[in-house]
This record gives structure tokens, sequence and C-alpha cells, in this order.
């Protein structure tokens, strides 16, 4: 149990290192660096590695947001299966839907309970 948390810390600590790199060393802006991790997490689930990684680190691999372009890439394959060419479209949608609707509604509450300092 106690390996478990510590390779969940390493690996997710890595993800992050390497997002902190980008901002510091690289001197990318915000937004670069998460497109930039969210399409390394999709390259490596095209690959079939991150299901691996996800297994060897539980939460350090999904939790950061590499772990949303490997949920992107993942339903789309999974529905592309299925449901052919649009599948790859839909498949996308249905399985990040849950979490982007939540980020949403939890950002409006956060914005209509707390004052913003300005």
């Amino acid at each position: 149990m106690l390996a478990m948390f510590f390779w969940a810390f390493v690996i997710g600590g890595l993800i992050c290192v390497i997002g902190q790199l980008l901002f510091d060393v690289a001197k990318l802006t915000p937004g670069h660096t998460l497109s930039l991790l969210v399409v390394a997490g999709a390259i490596l689930a095209g690959f079939g590695l991150y299901e691996p990684l996800i297994n060897f680190a539980g939460a350090g691999a999904t939790i950061p947001i590499t772990s949303f372009g490997n949920a992107l890439v993942h339903g789309a394959l999974d529905d592309a299966n299925n449901h052919g060419l649009i599948g790859v479209l839909t498949g996308m949608f249905q399985v990040t839907s849950s979490g982007v609707s939540a980020a949403i509604i939890f950002g409006f509450i956060g914005a209509l309970v707390f004052k913003p300092k300005g």
C-alpha cells in the first residue's frame, strides 16, 4: 500500500516538474504549457502507453492534466470502433463532458459565493 502512494507521488510529481520546467526554462505561457501536456497525454494514449502508466501510478497519472488528453483519445477510439468516423467526435465529448461540466458549475458557484478582489 505504501509503495502505491510513493509511486503516485513520484509520477504525479514528475509530471508537475515537467510542467514547471516548461514555464521556467522554456518560458511558455500557462495556456501553451497546458496544451502541450494534454497533447503529450493524448500521444501517449494513442501509442497505448498511458494506460500502463495509470496502472502503475494510479492517481499520480490520473489527476494531472495529461490524463485529460488520455481521456480524449480513449473516448474517441472507443466510440470510433462503435460508430465509425462520427464516433471520434462524440466519444471525446461523452467521456470528458462530466469533468468539464463540473468545472464550469463549481467555478460559477465559487464566483457567486466568494467576493473578487479588485
